[in-house]
């Protein structure tokens, strides 16, 4: 496999690859590699903080006084970005790259916000169980979240009073798409999730009460359904397998669509729906090495922070600071915009968050300075970010520089860029970078990673 295959596969399937990986992979073929990435993310470690306070909070004591109701609210609140930290820390320092890319990935797709630690930790422990498994179980799970069942509405859908919410998302933005289905799909689907709900603990809890179980009419079958039946129904459907295939391949791959590519794809993935199956199978096709899909990504910026440790790993000391570059940058972890998730691509830069971009490598690792002699138009669009004036915005976070030493050792300072970039450089990068001193690879790696073309994987 060659080395641009492989680092194109590692940004595509984690955060990046160093020289002493590349050196350890040479000799293997891509069938193996792929293996080893599977292999590493085969064991799910749920991702858990200090909760004890909220675990032993019945519901009686929490309504108890609206003061226990506005510090449990808060200390929630608190806790919520104490696991957020958590989870950047997880993706930064995980070897199960894999494994965090597609949690990433499936918590954007099942965009959800709740206020409640408890339920936040375990919408996105059910994610990350199931992450490389069966699609079909991984829905089904997801609609007994507490967190889903508060956050579409699913408390509120009974026998008595429907609620289309829940059935018109599933539909829509988790598993069909638009027009593949009816709005007499939607009505009929909802009423088989009538009577869904949770206790305060987070269990999820059948109210058969609530429950309407006279007949429904869904894609064209009768029955007395309930949740699970609609489901498997819907997935029924080749459209559901094809639509999730569209998402995975604009995600992995390329933002324009490839229809026989997705056709393939859609044909290893219906009707079993193994995730993993079907990734092995993006993985080991030809065309997804295709010059034309490699370095035409916008990172977001998870990944942008998370490729930056990769090569100096890095952590996070304040977890204030972590959140508030998160919501500078536009993607605050378990905070998605609304129920359709982050967008993604084009919609990650803008006039604000390109010039926090190109300057947060400098802020991570050199205390906010460019380490630059000479002036030039790159040159100018850093001058206003003056020691003096970032001072007080400084990251508290570590670096560890011994590492990157140590995996770039072999690697020349002119020869960083071909290591730290995917896509070509042009001419304006080219002539800025000749007007540099390379003497110091530390200082010249953080202007790589200061690149518009550092943007890209």
């Amino acid at each position: 496999m060659e080395q641009k295959e492989m680092k194109h596969l590692y940004w595509r399937a984690g955060f990046g690859i160093n020289p002493k990986e590349l050196e350890f992979l040479s000799t293997k073929s891509r069938e193996d590699i792929i293996d080893m990435l599977f292999y590493e993310s085969q064991n799910t470690l749920p991702l858990k903080i200090d909760t004890h306070e909220f675990d032993t909070l019945t519901q009686e004591q929490f309504k108890k006084t609206d003061k226990i109701q506005r510090e449990y609210i808060e200390k929630s609140r608190n806790k919520i970005k104490e696991l957020n930290h958590a989870w950047v820390e997880r993706v930064l320092n995980s070897h199960s790259v894999l494994q965090e890319k597609m949690t990433l990935f499936w918590s954007n797709h099942f965009a959800c916000q709740n206020g409640m630690i408890l339920y936040v930790q375990k919408f996105h422990n059910t994610i990350r169980e199931h992450a490389l498994g069966s699609f079909k179980e991984l829905v089904k799970a997801i609609s007994r979240e507490p967190a889903m069942i508060e956050y579409l509405d699913l408390k509120q859908n009974r026998n008595d009073k429907p609620n289309e919410n829940f059935a018109r998302e599933l539909m829509e933005l988790f598993t069909l798409g638009v027009g593949n289905y009816t709005e007499e799909d939607i009505k009929e689907a909802a009423k088989a999730f009538t009577g869904y709900n949770h206790d305060f603990e987070g269990h999820f809890v059948f109210n058969e009460n609530h429950h309407n179980t006279q007949f429904k009419y869904v894609f064209g079958k009768a029955g007395r359904y309930e949740g699970d039946d609609i489901i498997d129904i819907i997935l029924e459907q080749e459209a559901c397998a094809e639509f999730i295939c569209k998402k995975l391949y604009w995600y992995f791959v390329n933002d324009a669509l490839n229809k026989e590519h997705i056709k393939e794809m859609t044909q290893v993935f219906y009707p079993d729906y193994n995730i993993e199956t079907v990734l092995r199978y993006m993985f080991a096709q030809d065309w997804f090495y295709n010059p034309k899909h490699i370095g035409n990504k916008i990172k977001s910026p998870i990944e942008l922070i998370a490729g930056i440790s990769n090569t100096i790993p890095l952590s996070f000391k304040d977890t204030k600071q972590l959140f508030a570059v998160e919501r500078m940058l536009g993607q605050i972890l378990f905070f998605p915009p609304n129920v359709a998730g982050w967008k993604g691509g084009k919609s990650w830069i803008d006039s604000n968050t390109l010039m926090l971009r190109l300057k947060l490598p400098s802020m991570l690792l050199s205390n906010g300075t460019i380490a630059n002699n000479k002036k030039g138009e790159f040159y100018d669009s850093f001058q206003t970010y003056t020691k003096e004036k970032v001072a007080n915005n400084f990251f508290k976070t570590t670096s560890n520089w011994r590492v990157f030493n140590f995996n770039y050792q072999q690697v020349s300072t002119k020869d960083l860029a071909q290591y730290l970039l995917q896509c070509p450089i042009n001419k304006g990068t080219l002539n800025y970078l000749e007007t540099l001193r390379i003497n110091n690879k530390q200082d010249y790696c953080v202007q790589l990673m200061s690149l518009p073309e550092y943007q890209m994987c």
